[in-house]
């Protein structure tokens, strides 16, 4: 039996399809395409007002967010069931490796200890990871993950970034660079 070129292409189509419902392919396929953050013009740039924001460290000592004033922050909004977090961690990972001495990292989730460190052992992850204790300032709300945030010495907020990104490139590097001097 000879399939015609439409029932080639439908078959085709469906197991795409299937296989991008799939999360470990969904993650991979999420990977290939992350690109690395674009930086917000100065002129666009808002800058963050309130930092009364208390958060619970999970694996390291609880923060009050008043404490990162003046310093470089990364804030990384997240969960384990969403692929697009899992599909920038390694990334994350590698950046925060680097660069935990010089900036402030603070990832958040909503989701309990116990579900995030099962996660963590499995990639061999250890970001510094919290949930938030009080109102999230308003300019870091988001109504999606991933969600993250590089703010400079100033409280300006330089990268807005929905969705998953490649944070170990060469561009987020040297923006951290440049902002750490």
């Amino acid at each position: 039996m000879k399939l015609s070129r439409k029932s080639i292409f439908n078959i085709a189509f469906v197991v795409i399809i299937g296989l991008l419902l799939y999360p470990p392919t969904k993650v991979y396929f999420i990977r290939l395409i992350s690109f690395s953050p674009s930086v917000i013009t100065e002129d666009e740039q808002v800058n963050l007002t309130d930092y009364n924001w208390n958060l619970k460290g999970l694996n390291t000592s609880n923060i009050d967010f008043n404490d990162t004033k003046n310093k470089v922050i990364f804030v990384n909004f997240w969960a384990t069931w969403c692929p697009p977090c899992i599909a920038e961690m390694p990334s994350v990972q590698k950046l925060y490796n680097d660069y935990k001495d010089k900036v402030t990292f603070v990832f958040v989730s909503n989701e309990k200890w116990t579900v995030i460190n099962d996660f963590y052992l499995k990639n061999n992850y250890n970001l510094p990871t919290y949930n938030s204790l009080s109102k999230i300032p308003e300019q870091l709300k988001s109504n999606s993950i991933p969600a993250t945030f590089i703010i400079d010495k100033k409280g300006n907020i330089v990268t807005d970034k929905k969705g998953a990104a490649n944070w170990n490139s060469a561009k987020v590097r040297a923006l951290l660079d440049n902002l750490i001097k």
